[in-house]
């Protein structure tokens, strides 16, 4: 069986097309070449005016884990209750609805539908827990019509600083990410707040780059390094995924600019560098940073960067920071939080939250989070997110779409703002106006790029046939709200904006070889200091991909480098 897209705009930046009038053919759930005269065409779409891209990729948002399930248990007063509860009942009827809504945590049901039917086919968990990764595969098996996949948080669990205050060797390091990556079935590494989780716990309120955890006398710098080197040898293609020291601290810019130069030039990601972008000029002592970091960022062309844009409204905010989490408790709203330590490896702080545009500090947010969108010169680069949902839902981005292509409507939303927040930014100076192609850049052909998805986000021969139709619309945000078609591997799943086909998406994983050896002390340090066996700590194939939900896609490493 053959289908035919007909006629379509495409804008696909892995291949250069920026609007090419351009047939697509799909055959066994990838795209093909124009067959021959002799292959029948069974189903044909004329996509006639009709915009066309490869299907969106969130690499950064938080659907999996214990600290989400805090988050949507957290906000009943925020939930909607329906009457269906399996995914089947997403396929639209006259009668159709959706099951239980919490709005800033959608129910791992719901988040698959609501990420399709705005055209994304894949979303990456950035804090994939290893001694909760077990909850977090099966959370994300319960998550219908798109890929998904886990960055394993390292750079806080007492083995690990164990193995730096006994100054192992890289080869020994590089050995331990293996094994985590291969036993939690995760495509990449990330630390947050590096080592400050963990001397949260001794006591220490704050850690900065060169402070040392007072418990191991291990440096951030020290983690960052051993940890950026072991992905970077190891061959992942995912850059070492960085929540830096001091989020949301006035002046934590400073902290931002040497985590980079911490780098040695090794590729690294920053992750929602809105909060890391904080200066202390003004009478209020909290002013924006985007000009300082934007220009770094041009500057070091092996760091990449996502936003974390925040948007106003009701949220939750849900991190493993839980140093940072438990100073901001006192700004919750509703008033309630959880803060908490999980398994001496890691922290979890969940915090209700509402951003409020005649908020200083949260309309200067805002600002800064578009100056740096529209200062960072190269697209792909930079990677739309919200932190979903710490920033804001990930429902919410089209809206932030428009934000970014349209000056007008961005300066309209700017004016209702803070009127101090507004004399501290320069927003309105900076006339980008993000176009289809930048886009398709950095919500498609740039994540799978730097997930190392070489099969996705793109339109080329061979690709996944993940693809997203829209109707072109002036206004953006109702274009990217309410797709015409999405095809996901190749299968018609959303027509008009609402499901028509439940479909289980594939589980992206990396698995680098690594030293056998190395389970002979962990499994000493399991028996002496963890509440599980060692191999109880281990996911396997069979948990992920069991009762027809999917499958798992391991892909290469790029050659080790050292």
């Amino acid at each position: 069986m053959i289908t035919l897209l007909k006629n379509g705009r495409i804008y696909d930046p892995t291949s250069g097309k920026d609007g090419v009038v351009q047939d697509i053919y799909i055959k066994n759930g990838r795209i093909i070449a124009k067959p021959s005269a002799s292959e029948k065409i069974t189903q044909t779409y004329d996509l006639t005016g009709k915009v066309v891209m490869a299907g969106a990729i969130d690499m950064h948002s938080h659907i999996g884990g214990g600290k989400v399930n805090i988050a949507r248990m957290m906000l009943p007063e925020y939930q909607e209750t329906k009457k269906y509860t399996e995914p089947e009942a997403h396929v639209c009827t006259p009668s159709c609805s959706h099951p239980t809504i919490n709005h800033a945590t959608p129910s791992a049901t719901d988040t698959g539908f609501r990420y399709i039917e705005m055209g994304y086919t894949a979303a990456f968990e950035p804090a994939l827990m290893p001694v909760n990764a077990r909850q977090t595969h099966l959370e994300m098996a319960d998550t219908p019509m798109i890929d998904k996949g886990g960055y394993a948080m390292l750079g806080n669990d007492d083995y690990f600083l164990r193995m730096l205050t006994a100054k192992k060797d890289q080869k020994a390091i590089n050995d331990y990410v293996a094994w985590i990556l291969n036993a939690t079935q995760s495509i990449g590494i990330k630390v947050v707040n590096p080592g400050g989780i963990n001397a949260f716990k001794f006591n220490q309120r704050r850690l900065d780059l060169d402070e040392n955890n007072s418990h191991y006398q291990v440096t951030p710098r020290e983690i960052l390094k051993s940890l950026s080197t072991a992905v970077h040898q190891l061959g992942i293609a995912k850059p070492l995924h960085v929540h830096c020291n001091n989020l949301g601290a006035a002046g934590n810019f400073q902290t931002t600019l040497d985590t980079m130069s911490a780098s040695d030039g090794v590729p690294m990601h920053l992750t929602h560098i809105q909060f890391h972008s904080y200066g202390t000029e003004g009478d209020k002592r909290f002013s924006s940073a985007a000009a300082q970091i934007s220009e770094a960022l041009n500057k070091n062309k092996h760091i990449t960067a996502d936003v974390g844009q925040i948007l106003f409204g009701q949220t939750v905010t849900a991190s493993g920071d839980n140093m940072m989490q438990q100073l901001n408790a006192k700004h919750a709203n509703p008033k309630k939080s959880v803060i908490m330590d999980i398994e001496c490896d890691a922290g979890c702080g969940v915090v209700p939250f509402r951003y409020k545009d005649q908020n200083y500090v949260n309309a200067l947010q805002w600002a800064i989070g578009l100056e740096i969108f529209l200062s960072v010169e190269d697209p792909w680069r930079i990677f739309l997110t919200t932190d979903h949902p710490n920033g804001a839902p990930f429902t919410s981005y089209p809206h932030l779409i428009r934000l970014l292509m349209d000056k007008t409507f961005r300066n309209e939303a700017f004016a209702k703002l803070n009127l101090d927040a507004q004399a501290m930014s320069n927003l309105t100076s900076l006339d980008r106006e993000y176009s289809l192609y930048e886009i398709a850049i950095m919500t498609r052909a740039g994540a799978a790029n730097l997930i190392g998805l070489n099969d996705r986000g793109h339109l080329g021969i061979g690709a996944g046939a993940d693809i997203t139709i829209y109707t072109d619309q002036t206004d953006r945000e109702a274009m990217f709200a309410k797709p015409d078609y999405v095809f996901k591997d190749g299968e018609l799943v959303v027509k008009d904006g609402k499901v028509v086909k439940v479909v289980w998406g594939a589980t992206h994983t990396a698995k680098p070889a690594f030293d056998i050896a190395v389970e002979k002390d962990l499994k000493d340090y399991f028996d002496k200091y963890h509440t599980m066996q060692l191999d109880s700590f281990k996911i396997n194939d069979d948990e992920i991909s069991s009762d027809g939900r999917g499958s798992i896609i391991v892909h290469e490493n790029k050659k080790a480098s050292h």
